[in-house]
């Protein structure tokens, strides 16, 4: 029974081969499901979801802070439902990556997820890195982009997963001090990466 937590360089292959340990370890890839749960969790569309982590501001500082005040969590509970500012989905997504790291045999991918399940007993953190001409070379092949936009995708991904963990306080997410395996996607292929991981977690 384990939690895995896949944080990447954008364009380095997380969704991809974090399909690939589900399917070989038979656990549930959460991505889409997670903005599924913040919506349901808030009462709000899957859009809005979207649109607040593409605009993420200094609210995201607060997840870490503690600091969330009486009101808010009275505004969350009561007549905050079906509304959604930072705070809320700061929150929210704090409460929904817990409840499914609970499931266990889940693969969850971004979103601070290293940083919220530090703690989480059974959880494993892996970090993707690659260099940035593999990586758009990655976006290419397995997007169907061309070179202009597989660059423009790298580079965009990139600048909000920067501002993302800025407005976390955290500006080491590259550092192997925060993960139990890290995996140069320059250098390994896929299916190498799917052995490692299985191997960590003991399957």
């Amino acid at each position: 029974m384990a939690v895995i937590t896949i944080s990447r360089q954008f364009g380095a292959g997380g969704r991809t081969l974090g399909r690939m340990i589900g399917k070989k370890l038979d656990y549930r890839f959460l991505d889409d499901l997670i903005l599924q749960e913040i919506a349901k969790e808030a009462k709000v569309s899957k859009k809005m979801v979207i649109s607040m982590e593409r605009t993420a501001g200094s609210m995201l500082s607060k997840m870490f802070s503690g600091l969330l005040s009486s009101d808010y969590i009275d505004r969350l509970m009561g007549e905050g439902k079906g509304y959604m500012d930072e705070e809320v989905y700061v929150q929210t997504l704090y409460d929904v990556m817990l409840k499914l790291a609970s499931e266990d045999n889940v693969i969850l991918t971004g979103r601070g997820g290293q940083y919220i399940l530090e703690e989480y007993e059974g959880a494993f953190h892996i970090l993707l890195v690659a260099n940035k001409q593999d990586r758009i070379k990655f976006m290419q092949q397995h997007y169907n982009l061309s070179d202009a936009k597989a660059q423009s995708a790298v580079l965009n991904g990139e600048r909000r997963r920067t501002n993302l963990y800025k407005k976390f306080g955290k500006k080491d997410y590259n550092e192997p001090i925060h993960y139990d395996l890290v995996l140069n996607m320059s250098r390994i292929p896929l299916e190498k990466g799917v052995e490692l991981v299985c191997s960590l977690v003991g399957k």
